[in-house]
Formats: structure tokens, C-alpha cells, sequence
């Protein structure tokens, strides 16, 4: 039987829609991208540009074009360090795009509010050091010694060799880069949500709200008698770091673990970072707020078998790929599907 709700439950109904959407209206979705080079993006606006015009592979970039140019979104907003404006392609490393492009525009589509990016991410970071979260504290002093020591000996030999007299590091020297980088993400945040009105004004007299965080490193972890053994627990410690201090406990988080590999197995110390990354969906506490998944799945198969002899077929190579096995290969198609991926997980775990 067909039941008309009475006037109160339809009043009630009416405020709750109501307010929901005031409240929506005055939002914005803000989204902490963070890594090493990686997350920064390496695939060359040429070849993004090229692949998005190809009948082979178009197909995958038509949704990011109108009328045959790239989209400037004007509901998705991007703050990469000193750049900032509506997302687009190019907010890679300088001249390239990343994950971001593919992401961003998934979370744009998704929700009616408006959309912040931020992108911390540096080249060469390690989560053993400069991302090393507060709560994991300092390596061992054992450990450092060895370091200080290392250091030492390095700045010794240079100065005797070229005849320098560059000052010989300190202990303080040492223990500066622990957790610089960490630090440095969690001021990039800040000055977003102090100065968004001024590096979006479209945005003015909006609330920031924290919605989700994305993590993509592990290249230089991969390395050295201690980051990779050490993975898990850093990375764990690193999840609950992140969101005690953004005052969010159950942040949306996903890890795009580590896939340089591609077709091959992973290997090393690689498989150890891969491993501990993908660990994180086995801790109990992450159940439902977490997910990592596979990147090397996601390999340009076409970028993969051209580079063996890039060099000897370059004007082929260039139309597939932009870099190294260790940036994706450069390719956007790469990038892209990684974007995908980082999007429909967080979508997930936004849903659950």
C-alpha cells in the first residue's frame, strides 16, 4: 500500500534536504596527494597530447578534451608547491603530468562540491628518512653513528681530494632530513586551507573539508640494509601519523604500491616495498578506510616492449613512452590507469 508521508516527516524532510545542500554548496573536497617522483608525474604533455589525437588511443583521453582541447576543469582545483589553478595537464614535473589528471576528474564527477588537490611530492624521498612520520621517532643511535660516521669520512676524502675545506657534518647534520619531508606536506596543507580564497578565488567564502589521501612512493626505499625491512612499520606508522594530524581518524587512504616492475616479477628490495605497501590491507585497523593496490598490473604494454631498443627506434618509441622504467616508462597511459585505479579506491572507500 502506498503510504503519503505526513506534513511533519515531509517538513523534516525538507529542512534535512535543504541543509544538506546549503552545506554542500559551501564545501570543498580536498584531496592530500603525496610521494616521490612518481606522484609528481613524468609523462611528457607531448606525448599526452599526441596519444589523446591517436585512433589507438584516444579512446582513453576523450573524457579529459572538449572540442578537441584539454579541459580546464573549473570545479577541480590543483595546488602543486608554487603552481595552482584549474586542473588540467601539466601539473607534473615541469612540462608533464602525473596521476593526478585521471583522479582528479573522477573526484570532480563524483561530487557536487568543488574540488582541491594538493600535491606534495619530491624526487628521491624516502619514507625510511624524509618521510619518516613523528611517531616512528628517530632511527636507532647505532644507527646514526654509522651515518655520521659515513658522512664524515665522504666530506674528508673530497676536501683532501679536491682541496676544499667544506665543513665536516655534525650529528644535528645527520637527524635534519628525518621527517623533513613530512613536515613539508603538512605545510603545503596549511597553506592551502589559510590562503585558498586568494589561490583560487572562485572558491572565496567556502569551508575546506579533509576528504582523502593518496600515497604513491617507495623507489628509494628499495635500497640500503634498513628502509625496505623497515617498510611496513613506517608505513603504518605513517598512516596514523597523517591522519592524527589532520584530525581526521578514519581518512580515506590509498596506496598505489610500487610497480616499476611491470610484466616482470618484482624482485629485491622492490618486492619487499611492494609486499609492505600491500600489507596495509591485512591491518585490522584499516579494514574499510585503506585500500593498496597493484600498479604493475596497470603496465602500457605497447611503452614496455619498445624500450629494450628506445634508442634505436626513437621517432617509434617517443609516441609511446617519455622516461625510465623507474618513472612508468613515462607513459600517460601508465599514469592514467594509475589515476584510475587511485580514483575508483577512493570512491570505494568513500561509499563504505
Amino acid at each position: 500500500m502506498n503510504r503519503k508521508p505526513s506534513a511533519t516527516l515531509s517538513l523534516i524532510a525538507f529542512v534535512v534536504l535543504a541543509f544538506s545542500a546549503h552545506s554542500a554548496d559551501d564545501t570543498v573536497k580536498v584531496f592530500l596527494l603525496a610521494g616521490q617522483s612518481n606522484m609528481e608525474g613524468k609523462a611528457k604533455n607531448e606525448l599526452i597530447t599526441h596519444q589523446a589525437t591517436d585512433s589507438k588511443t584516444a579512446e582513453l583521453f576523450k573524457h579529459l578534451h572538449t572540442d578537441d582541447e584539454w579541459t580546464v576543469r573549473d570545479d577541480v582545483f590543483i595546488k602543486f608547491l608554487n603552481r595552482h589553478g584549474g586542473l588540467t595537464i601539466g601539473y607534473g614535473s615541469p612540462g608533464k603530468t602525473g596521476a593526478e589528471l585521471e583522479f582528479g576528474h573522477l573526484m570532480g564527477e563524483h561530487f557536487e562540491e568543488p574540488v582541491i588537490l594538493i600535491k606534495a611530492a619530491w624526487g628521491g624521498h624516502s619514507l625510511f628518512q624524509k618521510f619518516r612520520s613523528p611517531g616512528r621517532g628517530l632511527p636507532s643511535d647505532e644507527r646514526l653513528e654509522a651515518e655520521l660516521k659515513q658522512a664524515q669520512e665522504r666530506v674528508t676524502k673530497n676536501n683532501e681530494k679536491r682541496n676544499k675545506t667544506d665543513p665536516i657534518p655534525t650529528m644535528d647534520d645527520i637527524k635534519a632530513p628525518y621527517g623533513s619531508s613530512y613536515k613539508n606536506m603538512m605545510a603545503e596543507v596549511e597553506d592551502t586551507f589559510t590562503n585558498f580564497d586568494t589561490l583560487f578565488p572562485a572558491l572565496k567564502g567556502k569551508k575546506l573539508e579533509m576528504a582523502g589521501f593518496v600515497w604513491f612512493q617507495g623507489y628509494n626505499d628499495m635500497f640500503g640494509d634498513h628502509a625496505p625491512g623497515e617498510y611496513a612499520e613506517n608505513l603504518q606508522q605513517f598512516v596514523k601519523d597523517v591522519r592524527k594530524d589532520l584530525k581526521k581518524p578514519d581518512l580515506p587512504f590509498v596506496i598505489a604500491a610500487i610497480g616499476n616492475n611491470g610484466s616482470k616479477p618484482a624482485e629485491k628490495g622492490m618486492l619487499t616495498v611492494q609486499n609492505a605497501q600491500l600489507s596495509m590491507n591485512d591491518v585490522p585497523e584499516f579494514d574499510g578506510n585503506l585500500i593498496a593496490f597493484r600498479t604493475d598490473e596497470l603496465i602500457d604494454k605497447a611503452a614496455e616492449a619498445l624500450f629494450p631498443t628506445w634508442k634505436d627506434n626513437f621517432e617509434a618509441w617517443k609516441l609511446v613512452g617519455s622516461d625510465r622504467p623507474y618513472h612508468y616508462l613515462g607513459s600517460a597511459i601508465w599514469y592514467t590507469r594509475i589515476g584510475h585505479g587511485m580514483g575508483e579506491s577512493m570512491l570505494e572507500l568513500l561509499e563504505e
